[in-house]
């Protein structure tokens, strides 16, 4: 990651940039050249808008103007990664008048916004940037937040990027294996062949894939934790739909089917790197689904992981099938205070909330609030469903304890309600992020660039950050 520095003064030699306000007028005072400036940035209303005032001949030789919007988080988050893109990558700059409030959101929006992936063929941003704000030494962690938010974005992105044809669960496996290898208060558990044999719905979804399933297990308990917080992430390295097989367009972005286990990795890692005091426990179950002799069928009942059994009519609603047998481990085995979940699970979500926003289901209000708080904050937009108990009646089965993909509508909701089911009566605190629709963007726009967004990472760690300064 390109280097961002705190600094209270200006130098000529570098490129600057004036943040301007949804006003129009310069959200600081730099002298001289604030009027020049002022002049050119009539009308500049929108977060992320870019002017640019060339100056041959005097010091600096260029000015940028970036539109910061109502000056808020998103609007700082906005104009930084506009900046990241704007400005040649070997090109210094500064950012005048920075408030120390601001420093967060701006250096998030630098760095994501500055986002390549690894094996693409842009050169990111080498040069640094330094933000000129009124005291360096005042608030320096909020710098350190940033970088350690966009390094879990960047990790999340490049894990949901790669091609499922190198990812296959092996390879995402060895790559959480050696991104937890560096940090010292993080262990993984990986389970596979026999070690699944009551994990009924991964075997199922993985079983026709020539790479099998396996159940990675990452823990972080420091001491002095008080809470115990499990996130659960869907991880199927590519989705065919299996015998219910998708269309051609269905399959173009199915890579990204193990976005929420990318998410939760990377805010475990993240909760590690800021040595946050709230035990995590990071449950991906990761397999392949793919057609073949060995498929599961329409019709099947599969035994999960508490003993409980699932009809299933369509092979292309897999990720409920692996999170079922997730949540009940969890629920067996691991005492959580809270449970969260993150799944790419239904084409339901785009339709319900469009291409930006998360549904968030829960029956718990305080920790709804919490999340859609977190995700306010950190710049990902989520949107509360309801959980209808008259809906349940849609997962009735004649052969099995319940029906995992009823035809009914309400995709999204009975997904949910299907989940609800493993939870039985010892966990209350839990909630389904479904994120299927802002997983992926089309164009770069704001802080996204286009592919994977790494949607989930910084509401979880900015949720994580509020977890662990809250008494249990």
């Amino acid at each position: 990651m390109f280097p961002i520095r705190l600094t209270d003064h200006l130098d000529d030699n570098r490129t600057w940039v004036a943040p301007i306000a949804v006003s129009g007028s310069l959200s600081h005072d730099e002298g001289e050249l604030a009027a020049e400036i002022a002049a050119l940035a009539d009308g500049m209303e929108k977060a992320g808008e870019i002017r640019i005032f060339p100056r041959p001949l005097c010091r600096p030789a260029k000015v940028l103007l970036a539109g910061i919007g109502a000056g808020d988080d998103a609007g700082w988050r906005a104009a930084g990664a506009a900046v990241s893109r704007a400005v040649p990558g070997d090109e210094p700059v500064q950012i005048m008048g920075v408030p120390t409030d601001a420093v967060r959101a701006l250096a998030e929006g630098l760095w994501l916004g500055g986002y390549r992936y690894r094996d693409g063929r842009e050169e990111p941003r080498s040069a640094a940037v330094d933000l000129v704000v009124p005291d360096p030494d005042e608030d320096p962690a909020s710098l350190a937040r940033a970088q350690v938010t966009a390094r879990a974005v960047w990790l999340a992105r490049d894990l949901a990027n790669t091609p499922s044809s190198l990812k296959n669960p092996d390879w995402l496996a060895e790559e959480i294996v050696g991104a937890a290898a560096k940090r010292t208060d993080v262990t993984v558990r990986i389970r596979s062949g026999a070690e699944l044999e009551r994990f009924g719905g991964l075997r199922a979804v993985g079983g026709a894939s020539v790479f099998p399933p396996c159940l990675v297990e990452m823990s972080r308990h420091p001491a002095g934790a008080t809470r115990h917080v499990v996130l659960v992430g869907k991880g199927i390295t590519f989705d065919s739909g299996g015998i219910s097989i998708k269309t051609r367009p269905g399959m173009k972005t199915m890579k990204i089917d193990m976005a929420g286990a990318a998410a939760v990795v990377a805010a475990t890692l993240g909760a590690s790197d800021l040595n946050l005091p709230v035990r995590v426990t990071a449950l991906l179950p990761l397999a392949e689904n793919a057609v073949g002799a060995d498929a599961y069928r329409p019709g099947d009942v599969i035994t999960h992981y508490d003993g409980t059994t699932s009809e299933s009519t369509n092979s292309d609603a897999e990720g409920r099938l692996v999170l079922a047998d997730a949540l009940g481990y969890a629920v067996a085995e691991l005492d959580p205070d809270v449970i969260v979940d993150l799944a790419t699970l239904t084409g339901a979500n785009a339709i319900a909330l469009g291409p930006r926003i998360a549904a968030l289901f829960s029956h718990d209000d305080e920790l709804a609030g919490a999340l859609q708080a977190a995700g306010a904050s950190a710049g990902e937009a989520m949107w509360r469903m309801p959980l209808p108990d008259d809906y349940c009646e849609y997962l009735r089965s004649e052969i099995a304890d319940r029906h995992s993909s009823p035809a009914q509508g309400a995709g999204a909701v009975v997904a949910a309600l299907y989940l609800r089911e493993f939870l039985g009566d010892q966990v209350s605190a839990w909630a389904h992020l479904d994120m299927a629709a802002p997983s992926w963007a089309d164009e770069t726009d704001l802080d996204l660039t286009r592919g994977a967004t790494g949607w989930g990472a910084r509401t979880l760690l900015r949720y994580l950050e509020t977890v662990s300064a809250s008494p249990r």
